[in-house]
């Protein structure tokens, strides 16, 4: 199977792009020569939304990894699919897509101001969560929400850069994930980083979608501290509007 291009990854805005159909899965997934559906992968779900061509349209409900790099687009239902070959439209459904970007930006916040290894984590499209290696619960939770949205509200700009594996290899510092390991095997890795120069807060390795500054993602809440396990704590964060 073709290896996708992943437009997402060039340009986390790009929601509605004409698209050309290369492969059909045995289970049924439509395989498109460039996506800019995500897919499922580093605690972000697969986007969903809509393709549309000449005498037809599938609701796509999620996405995933398929072989040898192909991004498979997954019916809601069994329906008829685009021919191999012809074009199509990608309507992705924006909104869901827009608040993953906003809290997965906000839970790499969340790491800047609980600066423990993180042991886990999920998005969803109302709420995010990140476990910590954190034996001891915080003793001011407002505080730590008041330093989160803080650096929000500073509306830092948010890049990417890329590194060599073998860079990576030698910069273990780099990664705060205990549980999922960045995406490498290419020759590269992609660095997300918030602020610049002084203003840098955090740089590390991710392959999901990301805002374009820290203001974008609004005021957050923090929910309950829970405790995962004898030295596990789970702190999610909540979008405000």
């Amino acid at each position: 199977m073709t290896t996708t291009r992943a437009l997402f990854t060039e340009n986390a805005y790009h929601n509605l792009l004409p698209g050309r159909v290369i492969a059909h899965t045995p289970e049924g997934g439509v395989v498109l020569e460039a996506s800019v559906f995500y897919p499922t992968g580093g605690g972000q779900p697969g986007d969903s939304g809509r393709l549309e061509w000449q005498g037809g349209a599938l609701e796509i409900a999620t996405t995933v990894k398929g072989e040898a790099g192909a991004i498979v687009l997954v019916p809601g239902e069994p329906s008829p699919l685009p021919p191999v070959g012809s074009e199509v439209l990608q309507r992705l459904d924006w909104d869901r897509r827009h608040r993953h970007m906003r809290i997965h930006t906000a839970l790499h916040l969340l790491s800047v101001v609980i600066p423990l290894p993180v042991s886990g984590g999920a998005i969803t499209a109302e709420k995010g969560r990140l476990d910590f290696d954190m034996p001891d619960a915080p003793q001011d939770k407002d505080a730590l929400q008041a330093a989160l949205n803080a650096l929000i509200v500073q509306d830092l700009p948010v890049s990417e850069t890329w590194i060599t594996d073998a860079e990576l290899a030698a910069n273990p510092g780099l990664v705060k994930t205990m549980s999922v390991m960045p995406p490498s095997g290419a020759g590269h890795v992609r660095l997300v980083r918030i602020g610049v120069g002084e203003q840098q807060v955090d740089l590390q390795p991710c392959g999901g979608t990301h805002v374009a500054s820290t203001g974008e993602i609004g005021p957050v809440r923090l929910g309950k501290i829970e405790k995962k396990g004898r030295q596990n704590r789970r702190v999610t964060l909540f979008l405000e509007a």
